[in-house]
């Protein structure tokens, strides 16, 4: 008998979560969510599964997933087998010729293709992109300054083929959301000048969103969110406050990047971005469907 209480009380239990997730359904249905996707959870099996079953869900309940990956970690390893040299300046890699030749290789194929899968066998349909495909994102030559430590001028620094967007057009997006399908999105571009540029997938994300006019921008990263200083999780976030914080020192490192892709989508038409712990077991639904959320919302305010 007590097995059976038990039972039902799970039953009851899912039950209630289900009745708590409607309001959600219903007031995302038919619209975007992009989710970039990377990190830890990208080479781990239970989290890779995990992952493709969320966007599935996400788009068995009328929500439109897009999803824009990354693979730093991947690229650096394939040019080690290849032999190939990587220089950095100032942190930032170099992207030469060669090294965009296998930056290309390894996003738009291994990659793309491996999360492609696991959206199948989680039951999805899903279609491998690149940002050349369909005319999707038209690059230009990311430009970058660094002061000399010496005299204190800023001066041009030169990453080789790495970009950023200048132009989407949403429309191969579109296409493949209306036949029922979940663009992968690998982060590569074509520019003007006929030049293949590698795009920080983040930036990718955060532009792709913004084109869409999205209900959220979700960066999936391995951290809870954005802290306060006693290391407790803020929850809503403006651009102005994110400002304070940034001068403040609250925020620094590789947070500010992420912040300011999500500042310059909801800027510019996506409704809301959420930086989420992508470690954390269906952190996703937990955000999008339930009333407590799971990581740090930045909207216009």
């Amino acid at each position: 008998m007590a097995g059976d209480t038990a039972a039902v009380r799970d039953i009851h239990a899912k039950a209630e979560t289900l009745i708590e997730a409607l309001p959600y359904f219903q007031r995302y249905a038919g619209c975007s969510f992009v989710v970039k996707y990377g990190g830890n959870a990208m080479g781990d099996e239970r989290a890779a599964r995990e992952f493709a079953e969320d966007v599935v869900l996400l788009k068995a309940v009328g929500i439109n997933p897009v999803v824009v990956h990354g693979g730093g970690p991947q690229i650096g390893a394939m040019l080690e087998k290849l032999g190939v040299e990587t220089t950095f300046v100032d942190g930032l890699r170099v992207t030469d010729k060669q090294t965009a030749d296998v930056a290309e290789m390894v996003l738009s194929g291994a990659i793309n293709k491996a999360i492609v899968g696991s959206i199948a066998r989680a039951g999805g349909r899903a279609i491998g992109i690149s940002g050349k495909d369909g005319g999707l994102v038209t690059a230009r030559k990311l430009a970058r300054t660094v002061k000399d430590p010496g005299s204190n001028i800023e001066k041009a620094l030169d990453l080789g083929f790495v970009g950023e967007p200048a132009k989407v057009d949403k429309t191969v997006l579109e296409t493949a959301t209306a036949a029922g399908m979940i663009p992968v999105v690998a982060p590569i571009g074509v520019g003007e000048d006929g030049h293949t540029y590698n795009i920080n997938a983040d930036t990718m994300a955060g532009a792709l969103a913004a084109a869409l006019g999205a209900a959220r921008l979700l960066l999936l990263t391995d951290v809870t969110g954005v802290l306060d200083k006693q290391g407790n999780l803020l929850t809503d976030l403006t651009p102005a406050g994110i400002a304070r914080l940034r001068d403040d020192g609250t925020i620094s490192g590789g947070m500010i990047p992420k912040l300011e892709t999500c500042v310059n989508a909801v800027e510019a038409g996506c409704e809301a971005a959420v930086v989420l712990d992508g470690r954390v077991p269906h952190a996703m639904l937990l955000e999008f469907f339930t009333a407590r959320g799971a990581g740090t919302l930045v909207s216009a305010g």
